[in-house]
């Protein structure tokens, strides 16, 4: 592997065993794990630490996630704070199916949205346990990545001075965009899937019309319902990708809304204001291997998958336990079994997710695509789901996530 550039001149220099490009929930919970065992770090992050603490993204958190969370001292405002759910429920030709997936398994989600989980992590991180982060950086760029004495170099936004910073490993959490994607070498394989179709994503300062996640399967396109707190309710609208969000007028998204999610023995949804609109156009990309010579890849940058399944932070939070604690072992004991099997370990994981999120695009889309077989094979799927135990508990079993992060 070649370096993004060449090495810089006549910089600022400092040595840190590990720098971790990218502050969201994969590379700050890699630097907690970190800074808990000693081992000194540095984040880099482009953007301003209020924009990352902000930045609106889903919640949905496996039972395993939250207990390696509480392992590792990283979830008591999770704990304190998340809403437990055990159910949800399917919405097909104007009739409810509910689903209880805790009965059926023991287990549930936690709902603790994705900003608020990032401001509990960049706090321990960087106000407890005293890690060393770098926001609003600018040109990052990666040196000798395929020698065992990488370089970064950054420009630091209040003295306009380049830094470069003498590692270990440099860590690549921050996504499909970020510098650590564009330094992949050609042998990097990327598979992709695009479902070719969009969702609009939507805040309503409405309260939840449900106690549980709803599914509308409808002709029309696919709505979600997503509670999020008393005030505030999530919704998706099936669109067409691409489509522009200033498109969908309030009322048109509530008339929707009210069709899509519709059933006869529950009122109309409640209304309100929309505090946010954008277009997600669903695709699913998985890079492997995940390393590359000094470069390791976790959470978006090494895979993406569409919020269809609910999946994406899960994944990122699996790879930094296994990362972290990786790092740990062989920089504390020189013990590199974890590192060694950590591209490995994580993709199968990856793999079964995107599977999942596959097979439940299906479900969502199949009597919106206009194709009479796949509408038919659609309901007949949902129709085993709700009378059959066995697909009840098998889809129980996905839905929830594999049972540990080992």
């Amino acid at each position: 592997m070649t370096s993004t550039s060449s090495e810089p001149n006549s910089l600022s220099a400092h040595r840190f065993p590990v720098v971790i490009v990218g502050a969201g929930p994969a590379g700050l919970t890699i630097g907690n794990i970190l800074r808990a065992a000693s081992v000194e770090c540095l984040v880099l992050e482009i953007e301003t630490r209020e924009f990352i603490e902000r930045r609106p993204r889903a919640g949905v958190i496996e039972e395993w996630v939250v207990r390696g969370l509480q392992e590792r001292g990283l979830a008591d405002n999770l704990l304190e704070r998340a809403e437990l759910h055990t159910q949800c429920e399917f919405r097909v030709d104007g009739e409810r199916h509910r689903f209880s997936y805790t009965e059926l398994t023991g287990h549930h989600h936690f709902v603790y949205p994705q900003p608020l989980l990032v401001t509990d992590l960049v706090r321990e991180y960087a106000d407890v346990r005293g890690g060393a982060i770098r926001f609003g950086v600018r040109d990052v760029q990666l040196h000798g990545l395929d020698s065992d004495r990488p370089t970064v170099s950054y420009t630091d936004p209040r003295s306009g001075r380049r830094e470069l910073l003498h590692c270990e490993f440099v860590i690549g959490c921050d996504g499909a965009r970020g510098v650590t994607r564009a330094a992949l070498p050609q042998h990097a394989r990327i598979a992709r899937q695009d479902y070719g179709v969009g969702w609009l994503a939507l805040l309503a300062e409405a309260p939840p019309s449900s106690d549980c996640v709803v599914f509308g399967i409808h002709p029309r396109g696919f709505a979600g319902h997503m509670p999020r707190s008393p005030e505030v309710t999530r919704y998706y609208l099936e669109c067409p990708p691409g489509d522009d969000p200033e498109s969908w007028s309030h009322d048109r998204v509530w008339a929707e809304l009210q069709e899509r999610l519709g059933a006869d023995d529950r009122p109309p949804l409640t209304e309100g204001r929309l505090i946010e609109k954008r277009v997600l156009d669903m695709h699913n990309y998985v890079v492997e291997p995940m390393v590359f010579g000094r470069l390791f890849l976790a959470g978006d940058a090494a895979h993406l998958t569409a919020p269809i399944a609910a999946k994406g932070m899960n994944l990122a939070l699996h790879d930094a336990f296994l990362l972290g604690d990786g790092l740990v072992a062989h920089l504390t004991e020189g013990e590199s079994t974890g590192l060694e099997n950590y591209s490995a370990a994580c993709l199968d994981r990856v793999w079964d997710y995107q599977e999942f999120s596959q097979w439940l695009s299906d479900v969502y889309h199949g009597t919106s695509s206009g194709d009479a077989y796949r509408a038919g094979t659609t309901l007949a799927r949902l129709r085993r789901l709700f009378e059959s135990p066995a697909a009840a508990a098998s889809f129980a079993e996905q839905y929830l996530g594999k049972g540990s992060a080992s």
